[in-house]
This record gives C-alpha cells, sequence and structure tokens, in this order.
C-alpha cells in the first residue's frame, strides 16, 4: 500500500472519533479562545470579505469557527469520512462553507484565490510537506497570509530525550486520570506512518522557515507558546513534551 493511502485509511478509520474531539472543542471555551486567535492573525478587514482556505479540516473545527466569525470559508480534506463528520459538525453553517475532497500537496484552485491559508495539525503527516507549502504559498493573493499550527508530534520515535519526555506525559495523564490521547488511538498503525513521512525525524519549526523563506514566503515568524493560549488543560498533560506552535508567514 503507498504512503498516502495508509494515511487515507487511518484518517478514515479515525473520523468518528476524531469528530468526537472537535466536538469536545466546540462545547467547551476552546471555541473562543481558538477564534480569538485566528482572528488575531488573519488579515484585517470585514470577515465577509475575505476568503479563507482551511486545508486539512478534519471534522471541520476551523471551518466551522472562520464560517461563524462571518469569513468567506472553503474546506478541504482528503479524506471523505472527514468532510462527511465536518458537515454534519457545521449544523445550519455547513451551507455557508464550500467543502472539497482534496490532497493539501495538490490543490485544484486558480492561482491567487485566497487572502489566507490556515491549517492545523496537518503538515507533519504529510509525504511531502514542502510541496504543500508551495501549493499554499500559489493559491494565495499577493500579501495573503499563511497561518500553520502544528507541533513536533512523533518526534519521540527518533529522539531518545523526547522519548523519555513522552514517557513522561503518559504517566502524568495516568496520575491525573485524564483520557490519554495517545493510546485511545491504533498507536501501532499510526506509529508505523509517522515512521515513514519526513517531518516526524526533524526538528521543527526550524525546517519550516528555511523551507518557506526558500519558496519565497516574505515574511516569516513562530509563535512557540501559542499552545499556552489554546489548548485545555487536558491537552497541556498530554502533550507537554511537543507543544504546539504557530508559523504566520505572508506572501
Amino acid at each position: 500500500m503507498e504512503l498516502i493511502d495508509k494515511i487515507e485509511a487511518y484518517w478514515t478509520g479515525r473520523a468518528e472519533g476524531y469528530s468526537e474531539v472537535n466536538q469536545g472543542e466546540l462545547a467547551t471555551n476552546q471555541r473562543q479562545k481558538w477564534t480569538e486567535n485566528l482572528k488575531k492573525h488573519l488579515p484585517k478587514g470585514e470577515p465577509r470579505n475575505v476568503k479563507v482556505l482551511d486545508v486539512g479540516t478534519g471534522p471541520g473545527f476551523f471551518a466551522i469557527l472562520l464560517a461563524e466569525a462571518g469569513y468567506q470559508v472553503t474546506a478541504v480534506d482528503y479524506t471523505e469520512e472527514m468532510l462527511k463528520e465536518a458537515g454534519k459538525n457545521a449544523g445550519e453553517l455547513a451551507e455557508q462553507i464550500t467543502w472539497k475532497q482534496m490532497d493539501a500537496q495538490k490543490l485544484d484552485f486558480e492561482d491567487e484565490t485566497f487572502d489566507a491559508v490556515v491549517s492545523r495539525n496537518l503538515t507533519w503527516n504529510l509525504e511531502k510537506p514542502e510541496k504543500a507549502y508551495e501549493e499554499w504559498m500559489r493559491v494565495l493573493k499577493p500579501g495573503g497570509k499563511m497561518l500553520n499550527y502544528d507541533a513536533n508530534w512523533y518526534h519521540h520515535l527518533f529522539d531518545k530525550e523526547k522519548r523519555k519526555e513522552y514517557e513522561e506525559d503518559r504517566k502524568r495523564v495516568e496520575n491525573l486520570q485524564m483520557e490519554d490521547h495517545y493510546t485511545c488511538t491504533d498507536i501501532d498503525a499510526m506509529e508505523e506512518i509517522a515512521r515513514e513521512v519526513p517531518l516526524s525525524q526533524i526538528a521543527r519549526p526550524k525546517w519550516d522557515l528555511e523551507t518557506l523563506k526558500a519558496l519565497g514566503y516574505e515574511k516569516n515568524e513562530v509563535e512557540e507558546n501559542v499552545w499556552k493560549e489554546v489548548w485545555s488543560q487536558e491537552e497541556r498533560a498530554n502533550y507537554q513534551s511537543t507543544p504546539m506552535f504557530l508559523i504566520i508567514s505572508e506572501k
């Protein structure tokens, strides 16, 4: 099986469970925290005049928040089951969002279509992340912004120190009697994929900044503590060894 087929099969199987995670976020104050963080970084102006592409929308979390805030939203995902879950989660907002099944590394949009591209927890899971960044820049209008929220997910498979920190996370979650976000998934299948995709082995976001600069993005910066603004206490306990960062780039 090709790697991209393995990735699609895994996330097809995870669609319902991942959707429940998004539903939990939508039902708590994380909904407001994430909305505020997105709006802080998106292009200024009336939201109804700002066209945003949500790449790797999954069960629709970003798409829902952005449509709710009044932005023109197009949401894409490679996995059909994820898009089905996203449509259900969006409810009445679903009709305001354009949903498309599409590869983040090969977008079927014209050049300079969007004012912003947003993504969360996607690039680490791609075969060709540099190609994705190139495509996202292609579809951005001049002066458009790219927001990528991600982390060094599964870097512990290649780094002994990170492995130790990862195991400490598992113990912490157990002691706090919280749900373990790793062991409640098909961890063997996910780790098999993580060993094959390139970014699991690379220290980020240094790689991202170098790649984005080489691709021609004009301005590139990182907020390494964005997790403090948007993560729940349960996420902080689960992922202390892999703090989420935000990459902000401008075309």
